[in-house]
């Protein structure tokens, strides 16, 4: 068995929207999706940010108008990105400080998300090797 990699267990295709989108628009849009993040992109699909329904609390708490307060306003910046053939074990590492992890390929473009979700359902799947025993 080799080694699971993010490519192996990350959730595709993620939603992105641009940082000038309306709060509500977004929290409608994550609940028609059935997800609790969105990647915020720009130029092409390059993370700049993360908009998570945590932030959506934070903009609920603040009493902000959810149609003239943008996404922009609340995503958590700078966003954290990992390769699709970082190890499932270094990922899971920042997974500590993180819920989710936009994975971007060789150009710096999103591919992917990877979601504390994603990493549950593959320690739970009982054909995931996470570590690379052959080597040991």
């Amino acid at each position: 068995m080799t080694e699971t990699h993010v490519s192996d267990v990350m959730t595709t295709p993620m939603l992105t929207l641009a940082a000038e989108t309306p709060i509500d628009e977004a929290a409608q849009a994550m609940g028609e999706a059935d997800v609790k993040s969105v990647v915020i992109v720009a130029d092409g699909c390059r993370p700049e940010g993360i908009f998570t329904s945590t932030d959506a609390l934070s903009a609920l708490a603040d009493a902000v108008a959810a149609g003239e307060t943008t996404v922009g306003a609340y995503m958590t910046t700078p966003v954290e990105t990992v390769s699709p053939t970082t190890p499932l074990t270094d990922a899971a590492a920042l997974m500590g400080d993180y819920s989710h992890l936009p994975v971007t390929d060789s150009d710096g473009d999103a591919i992917g998300i990877l979601t504390k979700t994603d990493l549950a359902a593959a320690v739970a799947d009982a054909d995931t090797e996470l570590v690379d025993t052959t080597t040991a």
